[in-house]
């Protein structure tokens, strides 16, 4: 939708080319966007994991840190794809796993939508009942049709909602904080908690897979910032939104499940800003579910373009609102079932995260090694959308590049619930497989890559530069 259109109108695009004369919005925009993506109870909850895992509240700052900054260098790498390429985050894909192999990460990014949209729904559900008294499937369902209309008005609305909630919540996301550290509390356990390796690498890790798990939806927020957008401003806008709102709200969770012994973030956000102020930690659970619900909103946009994507790998999709509108529906139905029905958060939490991060961090390495390394930013944007195209239907060297990455961390992997690997046992219990993953992909990429034929390709992508220059349509 670009700037000069009605407020009520919804965004009539979907995966194709964002022309140049559609360009808008300011760099400055995607820090606070990117922060109050992670400013939410959903980030409070990974805190909670400190104390489950057996550290202390200091190792479990450290770790989730470290771990933040280390997964948002890769969330923040692409945000320069979108401009440059006025394109969707997955469907640049078609570059490295070809026309129809790019649905094998879609598979991927498609359940990593899914899953936080659930995960989402199951944590406000039990933490507004809770506190209110709310009937819990009534909620789930409320708050899906909230987060699917954010969905369908599309990309400036969903800029326009974040950027309010933004500055309406900060305030009370300091009350509260303030008002954590005037509690005086003696919790026995609290006292047992200290170091451990294998805790601090979970802690690192699910720290580090929260932003990394952002890796596909950057694209699809930064693909209307005119193409002579700066790539340095722009990364650096992202990362630091993107890093410093979890690196707040992780340790406040640990904060709350150490001290206060509790298992709700929204609890635990309630009695601390009312604990403060009165009635400020009320106003912040309704400023905060507001949040997270743009945020399901935002995943429910991004996992639809991966829907569309993939639907496209087989049959060219018609451009226009009614795609879009139908595939959300469809999403959102699917998300609410499943939200309904899973009545646990923290382990629904833990394990979607861990997931994610196996399947996500491969592709993440192909995605960047390729921008940065290969093709140094300069690809075919009309061949994307046709499989007779430069990239062809399937990407021999990134699809090897990925199965490779997923086989060499299964020996490593560590899920408590479902899966203990040999690496893991060997480590005591420290799972090393998605860092293994991330690096053999990346590095195999490049290797493979390496010989490829410039020629053909350079041919192509001065083609598709002349078609963009006269204005012709991109599908």
């Amino acid at each position: 939708m670009a700037e000069n259109e009605s407020l009520s109108s919804i965004e009539s695009r979907h995966i194709d080319y964002v022309p140049e004369k559609e360009r808008h919005g300011k760099v400055w925009r995607q820090g606070p966007f990117w922060f109050l993506g992670n400013f939410q109870p959903f980030t409070v909850a990974i805190g909670f994991t400190a104390p489950l895992v057996g550290i202390s509240l200091k190792w479990s700052i450290l770790a989730s840190v470290l771990g933040v900054l280390f997964g948002t260098i890769f969330m923040a790498a692409h945000a320069a794809q979108g401009p440059q390429l006025g394109l969707p985050q997955m469907i640049q894909s078609r570059a490295q796993f070809g026309y129809v192999g790019v649905v094998v990460p879609l598979i991927a990014s498609t359940f990593t939508f899914v899953a936080f949209l659930v995960v989402d729904t199951v944590i406000l559900k039990i933490g507004l009942k809770s506190l209110f008294g709310w009937n819990a499937t009534g909620v789930a369902v409320g708050l899906m049709l909230l987060t699917i209309i954010i969905a369908i008005y599309g990309h400036d609305w969903i800029h326009r909602v974040f950027i309010i909630l933004f500055w309406t919540s900060f305030p009370f996301w300091i009350i509260t904080t303030v008002g954590l550290f005037s509690y005086h509390v003696s919790v026995p356990a609290a006292g047992k908690l200290g170091y451990n390796l294998a805790g601090f690498a979970v802690m690192f890790a699910l720290a580090a897979s929260y932003n990394i798990t952002y890796a596909p939806y950057v694209s699809d927020y930064t693909r209307y910032l005119p193409k002579s957008t700066k790539q340095s401003s722009l990364i650096w806008s992202v990362f630091w939104g993107g890093s410093l709102s979890p690196m707040w709200l992780i340790p406040m969770g640990s904060w709350l499940a150490i001290y206060l012994n509790t298992a709700d973030p929204l609890r635990g956000l309630h009695d601390a800003g009312n604990h403060a102020v009165g009635g400020a930690g009320t106003v912040l659970i309704v400023l905060s579910t507001l949040a997270l619900v743009a945020t399901m909103g935002m995943g429910a946009y991004s996992g639809m373009l991966s829907v569309v994507t993939a639907m496209d790998s087989f049959k060219p999709v018609p451009t226009g609102a009614k795609t879009r509108v139908v595939v959300i529906l469809l999403l959102g139905i699917v998300a609410g079932f499943f939200g309904i029905i899973f009545n646990t958060a923290s382990t629904a939490l833990y394990d979607a995260l861990t997931i994610m991060l196996y399947v996500l961090a491969p592709w993440t390495a192909i995605n960047l090694i390729d921008f940065y390394a290969v093709r140094h930013g300069k690809f075919a944007i009309t061949d994307f959308f046709t499989p007779s195209g430069i990239y062809g239907r399937w990407g021999g060297r990134g699809l090897t590049a990925y199965f490779v990455g997923i086989l060499v961390e299964i020996p490593f992997m560590y899920i408590p619930s479902y899966y203990s690997s040999w690496g893991s046992n060997q480590l005591n219990g420290v799972d090393i497989s998605w860092i293994i993953g991330l690096f053999v992909s990346g590095i195999l990429y490049f290797v493979i890559t390496r010989n490829i034929d410039r020629t053909a390709e350079d041919a192509a992508v001065a083609r598709s530069n002349e078609s963009l220059a006269r204005g012709e349509e991109v599908r």
